[in-house]
């Protein structure tokens, strides 16, 4: 997709966004929520026209034939599938039979993805009305069993592991990255932020409708492999200890504070001084806790997209320096 805007009203969704899927690859587009990734997707699967821009999937322009390039496209959406009075069995092989499969694939099939999700215990266990029979989890990956059903060019899943449990939600990710090395285009949408940079190749972020940054995983966080990431918890009510950069006992290459939390990039060569200080501040009861770990994505997620009355004090080695605003070639 190239150029797409998409308004409602005075209030612009989705503003120039450009990004492409390559077969192979798992993109993640990562946002707050309401940052406009569900409006995107729902331009890419033909489901709002767009006001601008284009979309082309497996070669098809998708505004001008959004049936055909359907065809190309297995969705994931973010609420739950209808799956009200049908079995997980039954859903996921009436998905593979939409999508061309036979009886006994789609048989074959359906057995195949309980073993892979570990969902084999509730595979004829049927869903019934307000939630009954099966709970959120279970309904989410039988979603997601029935858009990979059948191999399809190009998987949109969005959100795919709200409601999971941990164990599972880990089993779901390998299959995404399985897709994706099988030669399926993914683009993912999420704001997990640590789980998704487990698995993607490149990344968009998205906020308020813009794209403000992509690349891979490595290149956004923008730091060295050796750099470090001291995260502070703050008590309630409690003052920051890092609002004076005088009162520091280093510097911080990033320093980002969200809620009660903050997150300082040290070089390692640093963490000595800081973790000292950090001890101290613990034994005056100055912070809830503190921990000291590498570098994640997350740290320059939350600088990216800081809000208003959170801070984003970034030292000269800056983000922006070392981050792509080129979009990754649907």
């Amino acid at each position: 997709m190239s150029g797409l805007t998409r308004r409602f009203g005075t209030t612009v969704a989705n503003d120039d966004v450009s990004l492409r899927v390559q077969p192979g690859d798992v993109v993640g587009l990562l946002g707050h929520n309401g940052a406009g990734k569900t409006t995107l997707v729902s331009q890419l699967v033909g489901l709002l026209r767009p006001d601008a821009g284009t979309i082309r999937v497996g070669g098809i322009d998708a505004v001008a034939d959004p049936a055909a390039a359907r065809r190309h496209v297995a969705m994931q959406p973010q609420a739950q599938a209808p799956i009200d009075g049908l079995t997980p069995r039954t859903a996921i092989e009436i998905a593979g039979r939409i999508r061309g499969l036979s009886n006994r694939d789609a048989r074959a099939g359906a057995i195949r993805l309980a073993e892979e999700l570990d969902i084999g215990h509730w595979l004829d266990q049927r869903a019934l009305p307000e939630g009954r029979g099966l709970s959120g989890g279970i309904r989410r990956l039988t979603a997601f069993a029935m858009t990979v059903a059948a191999p399809t060019p190009l998987l949109v899943l969005d959100e795919p592991t709200n409601d999971i449990d941990a164990s599972r939600r880990r089993l779901l990710w390998n299959a995404v990255r399985r897709r994706g090395d099988e030669g399926a285009g993914v683009l993912l949408v999420t704001h997990n932020v640590i789980e998704a940079e487990r698995i993607v190749d490149d990344l968009v972020i998205l906020d308020r409708g813009t794209v403000i940054a992509s690349g891979s995983p490595a290149r956004l966080r923008g730091t060295h492999d050796g750099d470090l990431r001291l995260e502070l918890e703050l008590p309630p009510g409690g003052p920051d200890p890092t609002a004076d950069a005088r009162d520091l006992p280093v510097t911080p290459l990033r320093l980002v504070r969200t809620g009660r939390r903050v997150l300082l990039t040290l070089p390692a060569g640093e963490a000595a001084p800081a973790v000292t200080w950090a001890t101290a501040l613990r034994a005056e009861n100055r912070l809830d806790g503190y921990s000291l770990g590498p570098t994640t994505l997350e740290d320059a997620y939350l600088a990216l997209t800081a809000r208003d009355g959170e801070r984003d004090d970034t030292a000269p080695r800056t983000i922006a320096a070392t981050i792509s605003q080129e979009a990754p070639n649907v």
